[in-house]
This record gives structure tokens, C-alpha cells and sequence, in this order.
């Protein structure tokens, strides 16, 4: 009887795990694109979630210097705090212009300046040196400019003021990986959102479509008599 259940008893035969290994495959292959999207998606909404901090920060300090960070401001703080440890800039990177809000002490956060984008890294949260705060990679976002003087709350609600994700290599154009063909903008009138990336065939870059035209066309409605500058996150 022993001798019996035994014999009944084996292992799986080469046929039949090789049978598991193909169902197994074609199951990480189905599901491996939706987990992809799914953090996309996560990501996108992190990035909505701090440009809507950003866009806070930024009214109150138009309130109290009349616009948002730019070069006049910049002279106004330093004026201000001469002996503060973190200095903000009026220069080429979005990195100087928010260091503006820190500078007023709008906010110690690095977190809210981060989106997850090709050359950026998690904020290590050090803020103790100026070199240290909001160092190269740490700001996701670009700011957006008249020339090197910032916007501010009476301009046309619909300009963006803050935009991600920026193609590292190519100047004025989105990259569309991170957030799955999709641009974040943070506007004048607070409002954040997601809009679509225009991407020729063959390109991973393009152009943020808002009504139809390019996000940063300076021949649209939006911007008038403004000429949209792009100061792009300091890549490390």
C-alpha cells in the first residue's frame, strides 16, 4: 500500500514547467505595461500635487514684490535680508528664480520644487549652504519668464508660469516619457493641470498643445505682447 501512494507521488515534468514558465511570461508581459502606466500616472500626480504648492508660494510673494521672481525682485530681497544664507539668482535655470521663494521665506521645502524627470533626483533636503539648497537636479520644474522679469497675478490667467517635464537636451521642448505623452503647467491663476504632448513620429520630445497650439507659442492669444522665456531646471 505504501509502495503504492509512493509511486503516485512525482514532480513536474519538464513539459509542464516549461507550460508554467510561458503562462508566467505572457502574464508579466500583459501586466508589466499597465504597472508602467499606473506609475506614470502616480508621478504626473506628484508633479500636479507640488506645482500647486509652487503656485501658493508664488502668489504670496507677487503680493508682497509686486510679481513673481525676476530680476527686480531679486535686488528688493537682497536689500532685504543681505545676511541670508540662501541667495535666489535672476539668471539662465529656473533653480535661482525659486530660490527667490526661499530667500523671502515663503518655504524651506526642497520637495515641492521636485518632479520626476530625466536628470532630476529626490531633494536630499539640505538647505544649510547656498550651494546646498535646490542644488543641480534637485527642481523639476521650468520657470517661465518675460525676458529675466517675472510675470505676475494681473497677467493673463491662462499663462503658465511653471511647466514640466523639460527635455533635457532639446531647448523649449517636452519630454514625453515621463508622465506618458502628458505636460504639467502650473498657470497665473493657480490652476495646475495636465496637458497633452505633440510628438512627431520617431521623436520622444515636443511641443505642450493647450487649445490646439503650442504651449509657448508667443504668437497665441495668451501671451500678447509678452515673449514667453523658458528658464529650464539646472541639470547636474
Amino acid at each position: 500500500m505504501i509502495t503504492n501512494l509512493q509511486s503516485k507521488k512525482r514532480g513536474f515534468t519538464l513539459v509542464e514547467l516549461l507550460v508554467v514558465i510561458v503562462i508566467i511570461a505572457s502574464l508579466a508581459g500583459l501586466t508589466a505595461p499597465m504597472v508602467i502606466r499606473q506609475r506614470k500616472k502616480a508621478d504626473q500626480t506628484e508633479a500636479i500635487s507640488n506645482a500647486k504648492q509652487i503656485g501658493l508660494a508664488m502668489l504670496e510673494f507677487d503680493n508682497d514684490y509686486g510679481s513673481y521672481p525676476g530680476a527686480l525682485t531679486l535686488a528688493q530681497l537682497n536689500e532685504s535680508f543681505p545676511d541670508e544664507v540662501i541667495k535666489g539668482e535672476a539668471g539662465a535655470n529656473s533653480n535661482g528664480y525659486f530660490k527667490q521663494l526661499m530667500q523671502a521665506g515663503l518655504t524651506q521645502s526642497e520637495q515641492m520644487f521636485y518632479a520626476k524627470a530625466k536628470g532630476t533626483k529626490k531633494p536630499d533636503g539640505k538647505i544649510r549652504t547656498n550651494s546646498d539648497a535646490l542644488a543641480a537636479g534637485e527642481v523639476g520644474y521650468a520657470y517661465i519668464t518675460d525676458g529675466n522679469e517675472g510675470m505676475s497675478s494681473a497677467g493673463n490667467p491662462a499663462r503658465a508660469i511653471c511647466v514640466t517635464p523639460i527635455s533635457p537636451t532639446l531647448a523649449g521642448k517636452f519630454d514625453a516619457d515621463p508622465f506618458d505623452r502628458k505636460a504639467v503647467i502650473l498657470r497665473i491663476d493657480n490652476s495646475a493641470a495636465s496637458v497633452n504632448i505633440r510628438v512627431a513620429a520617431g521623436s520622444t520630445t515636443g511641443d505642450a498643445i493647450v487649445g490646439g497650439v503650442s504651449l509657448l507659442a508667443s504668437t497665441n492669444d495668451v501671451w500678447g505682447s509678452t515673449v514667453p522665456s523658458l528658464k529650464a531646471p539646472l541639470k547636474p
